[in-house]
């Protein structure tokens, strides 16, 4: 039998306590018999009270004690180990025993033969048989009724139509019962798969939350979720050391405002509006923001990225946080710079002495076959002094600038014109777009430098021939110069690292293109030292361009 199923209408009330569904195939049996069997009792007592020479009825006797057995066999009956369905002989044989007890009594009490209602709803509502069930419910009180005038021998239309209202009574009970039922069992249906449905989709979350647990507090990054209004939702491990990290040791439990968050110096503390935390709580989308948490030798440095939430209606939903530790990358680029300014340190003093004596056999007047060597000695010496210079100068983050009145056309034209035996020995082409003058105040010699540098990249990634066009406008108060090329091209990986010092591009390292990569860095800090501003657009295989401006 069905769970929910067998004798399923008669009894929400529990069998010893439980749900009629939770029941045994027995119990739920007996449930469904019992409202017959305690109607049956109480008639027996109106009988017994007002009428009891009915009990000398032998059929009304017949249909006390038929109840009693039939009770009996449900209790007694090992249901489950009996052929599925064979528990609805119960209802039929309660049609037997109706017709008993109305034939017995019929001349005391009226209306025994409603107690047919009892089987009928309990064959309509098992579920089983629908269409059977139906018949049986318009068959079974009608042989209550015909089955004795048959007997009698009382067989006429009147006597027959007469009875004719209780069975179709019971019809009209059981269709009524048999749609709800089958409804009920449609819904049920539905409600398990939906049920089964909500509890694959559970546990399909439960399992993607334990992996997401699992991943969170294994990766070796701090991760941080906030709500919109600045809750935290979500941290793991990794981040709730940092937390502890940036926790003051005389506060228990600091707020955003109390954590040791640094700047890039190591001792300013970073404004509780430009916290990473705070930005994101804002809003705000940013990649590599560089801040140090704790103090003192626990000081570690933290690259932060944040990324919005959005709800299904792109409304602003919260932030998720990622904190890397880069604090040995901070070290080693610290490492680097210190070891490049001692080396430069160490270079400029014999370069000087080496300039200074060039410089006094010069002044001797040797010999035009004596003066040319020296010149070139001299020449290269004061370009490797220049680099050393400005690699002291980048590593100090600054460069000393001479501003004056120059005309920025003659520096291009002039650097263009120092390029152009290189570019015919490797088949460039260069091409200028200047006017006749256009005057800056700029420091001359360091404009150069980034021309020289920008042209001669631009012939050196261009190693199969192609164009090396140069522009030189004025726009909005600042002087515009344009170099580009059909070259080699950038990733755009490559692009956003190619100002970084000692960077070559993949592409490059790849070919015998001779450089270190220092040449764009000390480029970009030349226009920035001018206050301008100096861009990069390539595309892979197509070329490159680089565009400075500077303030006139």
């Amino acid at each position: 039998m069905r769970d929910s199923a067998a004798p399923r209408g008669l009894g929400w009330l529990g069998f010893f306590g439980r749900p009629f569904h939770e029941n045994s195939l027995t119990g739920r049996v007996v449930m469904s018999q019992a409202p017959l069997s305690v109607t049956t009792l109480f008639t027996a007592c109106l009988v017994l009270a007002f009428f009891p020479e009915v009990f000398d009825s032998p059929l009304f006797v017949a249909f006390l004690v038929s109840q009693l057995v039939i009770m009996s066999l449900c209790f007694l009956v090992p249901w489950d180990r009996m052929p599925y369905t064979s528990f609805l002989l119960i209802p039929l044989l309660d049609f037997v025993s109706i017709g008993l007890g109305r034939e017995g009594g019929q001349d005391s009490l009226t209306g025994l033969s409603l107690l047919a209602a009892f089987p009928v709803i309990w064959l309509c509502a098992s579920g089983y048989y629908p269409q059977t069930s139906r018949w049986l419910s318009f068959v079974g009180p009608l042989a209550i009724i015909w089955v004795p005038l048959f007997i009698r021998g009382d067989v006429s239309g009147p006597s027959l139509a007469k009875a004719m209202l209780i069975p179709l009574m019971m019809l009209g009970i059981g269709i009524s019962v048999s749609v709800l039922t089958q409804s009920m069992m449609r819904q049920q249906r539905t409600l398990e798969e939906k049920d089964l449905q909500l509890q694959a989709g559970l546990e399909k979350s439960m399992r993607q939350e334990a992996l997401l647990n699992t991943i969170l507090e294994t990766v070796h990054v701090g991760v941080l979720a906030v709500d919109a209004d600045g809750h935290d939702i979500l941290m793991n491990r990794k981040q709730r050391a940092n937390h502890t990290l940036a926790t003051p040791p005389d506060i228990e439990d600091p707020n955003e405002s109390q954590l040791l968050v640094f700047a890039a110096d190591r001792t300013t503390m970073v404004p509780v509006g430009d916290r990473p935390v705070r930005r994101a709580v804002l809003g705000q989308t940013f990649t590599d923001n560089l801040v140090f948490l704790g103090a003192g030798t626990a000081q570690r440095a933290i690259s932060t990225s944040a990324r919005a939430m959005k709800d299904p209606d792109g409304n602003f939903a919260g932030s998720v946080i990622v904190f890397s530790d880069v604090t040995d990358l901070v070290d080693a680029l610290a490492a680097k710079d210190d070891f490049v300014s001692s080396v430069s340190h160490e270079f400029r003093t014999p370069l000087t002495s080496i300039l200074g004596y060039v410089e006094l056999l010069l002044s001797d007047g040797p010999d035009e076959e004596q003066r040319q060597p020296l010149e070139i000695v001299k020449r290269n010496s004061e370009r490797l002094l220049t680099l050393v210079s400005d690699l002291l100068a980048s590593r100090n983050g600054q460069l000393l600038m001479k501003p004056n009145a120059v005309d920025v056309a003659d520096l291009v034209r002039a650097s263009i014109s120092a390029a152009q035996p290189r570019a015919d020995a490797t088949g460039v082409v260069l091409e200028t777009d200047v006017p006749a003058r256009l005057e800056g105040r700029v420091d001359g010699a360091r404009i150069s430098q980034v021309l020289d540098n920008l042209v001669s990249n631009a012939i050196k990634y261009s190693p199969d021939g192609g164009n090396v066009a140069v522009s030189l406008t004025r726009e909005d108060g600042f002087l515009k110069c344009t170099v580009s090329d059909t070259g080699m091209g950038m990733t755009p990986a490559d692009q956003a690292e190619v100002f970084t010092k000692f960077f070559r591009t993949s592409n490059v390292r790849r070919t015998a293109i001779p450089g270190v990569g220092l040449g764009l860095p000390i480029s970009k800090a030349i226009v920035e030292a001018h206050g301008g501003t100096i861009d990069v657009e390539s595309k892979l295989g197509q070329g490159t361009t680089f565009t400075f401006r500077v303030p006139v």
